[in-house]
């Protein structure tokens, strides 16, 4: 694998494609950059002529464990924004689904230089989506650590895979104090109560007005109750540049993929993905000034 040094984490990443528009592509979850439906994405991207970065945020993939700053997704955004100008790819056009719309929201907000453009959708909402998605990155994670200390928490299945893929990751469990550990996602989880002021965790209404960059955000399906219809619409009003788009897919698609993916009958929630890269390439075409090598 490929990797960085970005603000003391390695981080794994992948670019896909030699020339063209830069793009960065980031799922949700804990998912790593190679999610079924995540790098054929990227790959269809490229084909049109773009250079494609996916990679692993920090507590997923290939990439270390962190467990520092004012919110996971923050730390994702710094992470990102440091990947994207090490490598020579910034400003680039942003794009996300779920937790992944988030970090490039953040992103975006966090450091404007490293961002050309973004692309969103599935983005998390309303009360029930923002508790729920708060306690299935923080939840367990926490009791565990308030009951068996940092072994119990390696030990946890939400954190196999990244310390399979990453061995060393473990040592970074065990070097974390219980108290110190829980204080930090409890300061994570706290950032995912909802927030008249924060369309999104993190990101102050004030904040997303000034975001002038151009944007595309796909309205979410109404059987979905994880990402809100009214979010991407209030989210899609509050930038001011911003295009409020149908997505490629029915209303039923989150739970419909979280169900095949339950059931075992699909791979993954981003399965779909490449049917998402007409819309966008056609955007960025028409929203964007004709892309010029350096």
């Amino acid at each position: 694998m490929a990797t960085a040094r970005v603000n003391g984490l390695t981080v794994g990443y992948e670019v896909i494609g030699e020339r063209g528009r830069p793009w960065v592509l980031t799922p949700g979850g804990r998912d790593a950059r190679d999610t079924p439906g995540l790098r054929e994405t990227a790959r269809t991207l490229a084909e049109r002529g773009n250079r494609v970065l996916v990679w692993d945020r920090p507590n997923t993939g290939e990439s270390d464990v962190c467990f520092t700053g004012e919110s996971e997704s923050a730390m994702q955004a710094d992470v990102l924004a440091g990947l994207l100008r090490q490598l020579g790819l910034a400003p680039a056009v942003i794009a996300g689904g779920s937790g992944g719309s988030r970090v490039s929201l953040l992103a975006a907000s966090r450091h404007p230089d490293v961002a050309s453009a973004l692309a969103l959708w599935w983005i998390s909402g309303g009360v029930y989506g923002l508790l729920s998605v708060g306690m299935h990155y923080c939840g367990e994670s926490i009791r565990a650590a308030w009951e068996g200390g940092m072994a119990a928490v390696a030990d946890l299945p939400a954190w196999a895979e990244v310390i399979a893929r990453n061995p060393g990751n473990r040592d970074r469990f065990l070097a974390q104090h219980p108290a110190e550990f829980i204080a930090v996602l409890e300061r994570w989880l706290t950032v995912y109560c909802p927030n008249p002021n924060e369309p999104v965790p993190g990101l102050t209404t004030d904040r997303a007005s000034t975001l002038d960059i151009p944007a595309l955000v796909l309205r979410s399906g109404t059987a979905d109750i994880h990402h809100r219809r009214e979010t991407s619409e209030i989210l899609a009003r509050l930038l001011p540049a911003a295009q409020l788009a149908e997505p490629p897919w029915g209303d039923a698609e989150w739970p419909e993929r979280q169900s095949a993916r339950t059931s075992g009958t699909a791979p993954g929630l981003f399965i779909r993905w490449p049917l998402l890269t007409p819309t966008l390439h056609k955007w960025a075409t028409s929203a964007l000034p004709t892309y010029k090598e350096a």
